[in-house]
């Protein structure tokens, strides 16, 4: 068992579970159509669901790609929370807002970008857009030199730019992960709360738990620590496990403890 999982026991039934997708219950892959979750993942989290307040996925997908990429369909109670809290998706419901304006403007002049550089991709979320650089020949390199044309365009189209592993993702203000933990601990009632990511997206649920914490609520930090994971994040967690496959065992633990 691991130890740190011990702060949960005797109060699971008020504990909030709240996991990222991609490179937690998915590996990252080159092309983000193509991840899809570990065999099994439906199976643990059906197994998680069954003891704790709440199982929810907060991510950047939207919330349908991620419940059709996991087969989540039938995971009892879940949440999925897309968009970093935008949209919503429960019991086979989806609930979304209508597009921004600034998106429409932001995915003709992110196009105009990749257009010019090799390797470059655009992944278009409807309510979001990003530039992926993977596969450019330098992709670090590739980032970096995007980022300031990224902000130029954010700017102009009243959007705001979330870097990650190799992409650069501009969508509306005033959503992200942090807000939606407050958001779902607020309406279980959770008094404990656990929460698994990977990259840089993650870091205000961590600031969120972090604060939570603070007023009397256990909180539990998890790293995916998968190839190219999050430094800060991974300096953060209060429990790093390898990849998918160790939040899946951790995951199987929870399901287990006393």
């Amino acid at each position: 068992m691991t130890p740190r999982l011990r702060a949960l026991s005797g109060r699971l039934d008020r504990t909030l579970v709240a996991l990222d997708f991609d490179g937690v219950l998915s590996p990252i892959v080159s092309s983000p159509d193509a991840a899809v979750a570990l065999p099994g993942t439906a199976d643990v989290l059906t197994a998680v669901a069954g003891r704790v307040a709440r199982v929810a996925v907060v991510t950047g997908r939207p919330a349908a790609d991620a419940v059709r990429l996991g087969s989540l369909a039938d995971v009892p109670g879940l949440v999925v929370l897309g968009h970093y809290g935008l949209q919503r998706w429960s019991g086979g419901e989806l609930t979304t807002p209508g597009a921004d304006d600034g998106v429409d403007l932001a995915r003709r002049r992110v196009a105009e970008l990749a257009a010019v550089r090799p390797g470059v991709a655009v992944e278009d979320k409807h309510h979001s857009v990003a530039l992926h650089t993977r596969s450019a020949p330098d992709p670090a390199a590739a980032l970096a030199e995007l980022r300031p044309h990224a902000d130029a365009v954010a700017a102009e189209a009243g959007l705001q730019v979330t870097p990650g592993r190799f992409v650069l993702e501009l969508r509306p203000a005033g959503v992200d992960k942090g807000l939606a933990i407050r958001a779902l601990v607020a309406e279980t009632g959770a008094t404990a709360v656990l929460y698994a990511g990977d990259d840089l997206g993650d870091l205000p649920a961590v600031a969120a738990v972090r604060e939570l914490s603070s007023s009397g609520l256990v909180g539990l930090v998890v790293c995916s620590d998968a190839e190219e994971a999050s430094a800060e994040l991974r300096a953060a967690a209060d429990i790093v496990v390898p990849g998918p496959p160790g939040v899946q065992a951790l995951l199987r633990e929870l399901a287990a403890l006393d």
